[in-house]
């Protein structure tokens, strides 16, 4: 009985306790939901993993000029067969029985050499051979070669990779930043269109409530015959309307509320207030400034160069392609063999050779030309499209530096109409309490009050977007007066 009576107690502490827990309200100023955006917004996350592949393809060109060491091995490689050997005495075909068991390792150390396209590798084997047929054993041994492979007159793939892959390393470097900032406009663009419900929610309760007080005082004024009855009857109507513009505001405010929610990265359990901002930095850019900035840093541009550079390697690889191509192969090494293992490498012999291969298209129906022909006008083409990618960049960009050295002073108009259109409705307010207007102009005036208060928050996400949008195109913290950087190797966590 003790227990049970001691059952709503228990559950009056813990229900108020998940309740709170469960509305747990967070309140975030504009500067909050941009760096949260930064390391908790799913399209953050999406930008790191595009660059860790960028790092990993940079990372696999880099290998490629380094020496690499690997081990072969092939044991058992066993044959028991019937091998056609040519006797000169007879001069004819025999068939001898091989009944051959062979354990075979190899270490290999190779290098490519970019400037050239050539590759050179130094080799050291060990065949261990049992003949069971013959019931011997034997050691052939390379102790070391050396050997050089060397196109000739052929595309050198790693000689242009040397100049395009740094380039598409240090734009993705670059792309990673933009797209952060690409998030932080997005998180300003949530964060206004939360604020801006917010504002229509407080915009709405606060109308029911002059809407309610005005509609009862009317209904005393219609009692004492001061007013007419379609006036009474505009008020109702107006108190009606009210009403459903705070129910529809409410369900505006949590459609917005949930979409920055989770954006960030929040549960359904969190609860989020902003805190619009007031002010905005009193911040004008210099064109010029703007414009060389871009040029150093906007990865775009970079895109441009690359174009132009694979436009030129394609336009190489199809003249090496329609000529001659030959390959200069050289080997140079010590061999030996011996059934005992410390003899097999005391007296080596020399193991040298040489080759040159060669290929010449003779009759191809002009597909050679036809494809070299097509990579000169590919280049010449991407060269007209990126000068005029350079020039539209420059223009649009001047446009934006202008267009964003007035928002300050939109915001600061947007501020004052606002004052201005509040203190109107409060002055037109008591003036049709003391009967000295009539409703309409109460209306109008209630209508300006609204709609500059929205004005106001539109000046200010118009402001945050135009900044940003600098910042992406120059990669420049203009108010702290710095480069945008981040730790890359953290990214790669």
């Amino acid at each position: 009985m003790k227990k049970l009576i001691l059952l709503p107690f228990i559950a009056g502490f813990l229900f108020p306790l998940v309740k709170t827990e469960a509305q747990e309200i967070k309140q975030l100023t504009l500067e909050d939901v941009i760096q949260l955006s930064e390391t908790q917004s799913p399209n953050a996350l999406m930008a790191r993993n595009r660059f860790r592949a960028s790092y990993w393809q940079y990372r696999t060109f880099v290998a490629e000029y380094r020496p690499s060491l690997t081990f072969q091995g092939t044991t058992p490689d066993y044959s028991n067969s019937y091998t056609r050997v040519w006797n000169s005495v007879k001069g004819e075909w025999d068939y001898v029985v091989t009944n051959v068991l062979q354990n075979l390792a190899m270490l290999s150390l190779s290098q490519n050499i970019g400037f050239t396209g050539a590759s050179i590798s130094l080799n050291s084997n060990l065949t261990i051979e049992n003949d069971f047929e013959r019931e011997t054993q034997k050691y052939i041994t390379t102790p070391l070669s050396i050997r050089l492979v060397q196109p000739l007159f052929r595309y050198n793939s790693l000689r242009w990779q040397k100049k395009t892959e740094p380039l598409k390393y240090a734009a993705a470097k670059q792309t990673y930043l933009s797209n952060i900032e690409a998030v932080h406009t997005e998180a300003v663009m949530r964060f206004f269109s939360l604020a801006l419900a917010q504002i229509n929610k407080q915009i709405a309760e606060m109308n029911f409530a002059n809407a309610d007080t005005l509609y009862e005082i009317a209904q005393g004024r219609y009692t004492l015959g001061t007013i007419a009855e379609n006036e009474l009857l505009e008020l109702q109507l107006s108190w009606l309307n009210t009403e459903t513009a705070r129910k529809e505001a409410e369900m505006n405010l949590r459609d917005r509320e949930i979409r920055l929610r989770s954006f960030l990265g929040f549960n359904e359990n969190v609860r989020l207030e902003l805190i619009v901002p007031s002010e905005v930095p009193d911040l004008q850019l210099d064109a010029q400034e703007v414009l060389d900035l871009a040029h150093a840093n906007n990865p775009q541009l970079l895109n441009y160069q690359l174009t132009l550079l694979t436009a030129e390697s394609n336009v190489a690889q199809a003249k090496a392609d329609k000529g001659l191509n030959a390959d200069l192969i050289a080997s140079y090494g010590l061999r030996d063999q011996d059934p005992s293992f410390k003899l097999a490498y005391q007296e080596s012999n020399r193991s040298q050779g040489v080759r040159v291969g060669l290929t010449i298209p003779i009759l191809d129906w002009g597909l050679g030309r036809g494809r070299y022909k097509m990579a000169v006008s590919n280049l010449e083409l991407a060269q007209v499209q990126t000068a005029q990618a350079y020039t539209d960049f420059d223009q649009n960009l001047a446009l934006d530096v202008a267009q964003f050295n007035l928002q300050a002073e939109q915001v600061a108009i947007a501020a004052k109409s606002d004052t201005v259109a509040m203190r109107m409705y409060e002055v037109t307010k008591q003036r049709f309490l003391i009967g000295k207007i009539a409703i309409l102009e109460l209306n109008n005036a209630d209508t300006k009050k609204d709609q500059n208060r929205r004005a106001f928050v539109s000046a200010l996400q118009n402001y945050w977007n135009y900044y940003f949008n600098m910042r992406s195109l120059a990669l420049y913290d203009f108010v702290n007066r710095k480069p945008l950087e981040t730790e890359y190797e953290k990214l790669l966590d």
